[in-house]
């Protein structure tokens, strides 16, 4: 069976990896990449993990069968661990015919067979369906960094990559709790005895998250915002309505109405105000709008590079030297107030991580353009520090 038809697989990823896929700057990355000298990760863990041979841990490898053949891969696989005391593992991409996994020390002593075994099939997961084909650490990380709107469909895709390769992970366990266990350890790094995990009260958190309460006031934003992941009890969500289909039970409930639900989900992290229909995301795109044109006048010198991100996000010819700047600054004002008065706390903090990706969009910040979006984060009561967490990392700060 192959990725495009697997039936488990979430719509969000496949549709959007395939819109990705068919993109210029995607497509150029990908054959950058691909015209490297050949690195071998294989090489650099023979050096500094530990392989796992059949002989050592014949119980691990059984897991790893067990996943291999639920999920239909036909691949030789090669397990290594690494000292560490975070719970982590990785799928990387296949080398000379072989997919390689590695484990951290700390999840492979702290974690229980189903546990691990939902590990393994989440990072199996990220094979099955050719995750590996989009480098997004390349993309949004690197020097030549895409524009805005790119970036922003990147990182929706990501988390939603997140969710099939949590569903592999669910059909190669197929219990529930410990899908959940294992995402409510890697969440609070918590492993003790002394800590009863109800998985109802974990999941309940998405629900408290007040991203959508209109006039109330957020005491913080997790940074999970900006990352490639979505919020763990949203993992969770996702899982108990996956296992509540008839994906995973014959009297379920349709896979369409599963889709519905993720999508809802995930909309928690990345409302798509930019081409949404409504009063809220019309307030929200005026905001930007005033607010990127600021953005680039203050930067010193306009750049063809924030012409090309801030047209990336309102469409050819967005900008203009015949608009009216003189009043700009009154413009935004009103915007703002307008928008206090109407956007939910959350979604303002949206707000500022696409002003962000408008100014790092060649590669730097400048001291004035990073007041400036702490200036506009002030008027929306965003947090400083929710502020430094919307900047991509690896920029060269003046």
């Amino acid at each position: 069976m192959t990725m495009e038809n697997h039936p488990f697989r979430c719509e969000g990823d496949q549709q959007l990896q395939a819109k990705l896929i068919l993109d210029a700057s995607v497509a150029a990355a990908r054959a950058k990449i691909d015209a490297l000298p050949e690195k071998s990760v294989r090489r650099q863990l023979l050096a500094t993990s530990l392989r796992l041979t059949k002989a050592m841990s014949p119980k691990l490898h059984g897991m790893l069968e067990q996943c291999a053949e639920k999920l239909r891969l036909d691949i030789p696989l090669e397990a290594f661990v690494y000292n560490s005391p975070q719970l982590n593992a990785a799928c990387i991409r296949p080398e000379s015919g072989k997919l390689l996994l590695m484990f951290s020390s700390a999840i492979l002593e702290k974690f229980d067979e189903d546990e691990l075994v939902f590990v393994m099939g989440h990072e199996l997961g990220h094979h099955l369906f050719a995750h590996h084909d989009i480098p997004i650490g390349y993309l949004v990380g690197g020097k030549n960094r895409v524009n805005a709107k790119l970036a922003l469909q990147l990182f929706s895709w990501s988390r939603y990559a997140e969710i099939s390769a949590d569903r592999a992970g669910a059909i190669c366990v197929g219990n529930p709790d410990a899908c959940a266990r294992a995402l409510f350890k890697l969440a609070s790094g918590l492993t003790t005895g002394l800590i009863e995990i109800h998985i109802d009260d974990f999941a309940d958190q998405a629900d408290e998250m007040e991203l959508e309460k209109p006039h109330g006031k957020q005491s913080g934003v997790s940074e999970d915002w900006f990352m490639t992941h979505p919020f763990t009890p949203l993992r969770v969500k996702a899982l108990q309505a996956f296992f509540k289909s008839n994906l995973a039970a014959d009297s379920g409930v349709s896979r369409a109405e599963l889709e519905t639900e993720c999508h809802d989900l995930m909309g928690m992290m990345s409302p798509n105000y930019l081409d949404e229909k409504s009063e809220v995301a019309e307030a929200m795109r005026r905001v930007l709008f005033a607010a990127g044109l600021g953005l680039i006048r203050c930067s010193g010198g306009v750049k063809e590079s924030e012409i090309e991100a801030f047209d990336s996000l309102f469409g050819p010819q967005a900008y203009s030297e015949d608009l009216d700047f003189d009043s700009l600054e009154d413009l935004l004002k009103k915007r703002v107030q307008h928008a206090n008065q109407l956007v939910p706390q959350g979604r303002k903090t949206q707000i500022i991580r696409d002003l962000c990706l408008l100014a790092v969009c060649d590669g730097r910040v400048t001291q004035r353009e990073r007041e400036y979006v702490h200036e506009l984060g002030r008027s929306l009561d965003v947090s400083g520090n929710v502020i430094e967490n919307c900047f991509i990392r690896d920029v060269d700060l003046d």
